[in-house]
């Protein structure tokens, strides 16, 4: 048994947590290919701390959903998560059809008044509709994402006329592309953990004060018109966001010049 690290100030909870930091990560990016955590063992002797610290954080991760322990097989991973690309404009359909089958389900779909603030991130003018669209995703039947989207007219009318089957069907961004004749151009994305209201979580089917992650993604068009504006609620035990940044062209810009 090791001493844990007495004397470093830390309890046994921050490093369980920072072991349950580490095989998250790897859960998360599918290292274990045959479903089976290394066993306490390994993981004492790669971790370099003691057994009731690697419960602690195998707890954590089964606290979240990620993990089971099997009798006679070990900690398995029982949760899945989804990578979207922050680095790509994709709709959320049009990346996920990679891990399994995605279902939209429509639950509203219709011409309305929208908000003022909607109104003006939209480039509308007071009293101008827009279309309103709800849609619940499933992956491989588990709720993932409820996507609620106001559309300028001009884009969202011609929508609502392919009827709700295409609309379940297809993504609204290949959707908004066939309208305008053009691909998209660029959007603005914000993203805040939240803790998912009682409706929403009733939605996603989520126990009530589950945390979410909350888009909110202003997509434009080629010529630079505001074309959609979406408030996305995503299962933050089900999706993970993936970017690859680069520092090297911030430090480029940052020589002096001589």
């Amino acid at each position: 048994m090791r001493d844990d690290g007495a004397g470093d100030g830390l309890t046994r909870a921050d490093r369980a947590r920072r072991v349950a930091n580490v095989l998250r990560g790897q859960v998360l990016r599918g290292a274990f290919a045959d479903g089976v955590l290394p066993d306490e063992r390994a993981l004492v002797a790669e971790f370099g701390t003691s057994r009731n610290t690697v419960r602690e954080a195998l707890g954590l991760l089964r606290d979240e959903g990620l993990v089971a322990r099997r009798r006679g097989v070990g900690t398995v991973v029982v949760g899945r998560a989804y990578q979207h690309p922050l680095g790509e404009l994709s709709g959320l359909a049009e990346v996920l059809q990679r891990h399994g089958t995605v279902v939209n389900e429509v639950r509203e779909a219709r011409t309305v008044r929208p908000p003022l603030t909607v109104a003006r991130r939209l480039g509308l003018a007071d009293g101008t509709p827009a279309v309103y669209l709800e849609r619940l995703r499933r992956v491989d039947g588990r709720p993932l994402s409820l996507d609620c989207t106001y559309l300028i007219p001009e884009v969202g009318e011609p929508l609502l006329a392919r009827g709700r089957e295409t609309l379940e069907r297809h993504d609204v961004f290949g959707l908004i592309e066939r309208v305008a004749g053009a691909p998209l151009g660029r959007a603005e994305v914000s993203v805040q953990a939240v803790v998912a209201d009682p409706a929403t979580c009733a939605v996603l089917a989520m126990p009530e004060g589950g945390a979410v992650l909350a888009v909110e993604r202003l997509t434009r068009l080629a010529d630079g018109r505001p074309a959609d504006l979406e408030f996305i609620h995503l299962r933050g035990d089900r999706l993970t966001l993936h970017a690859t940044l680069d520092r090297a062209a911030r430090h480029v810009a940052d020589l002096p010049v001589t």
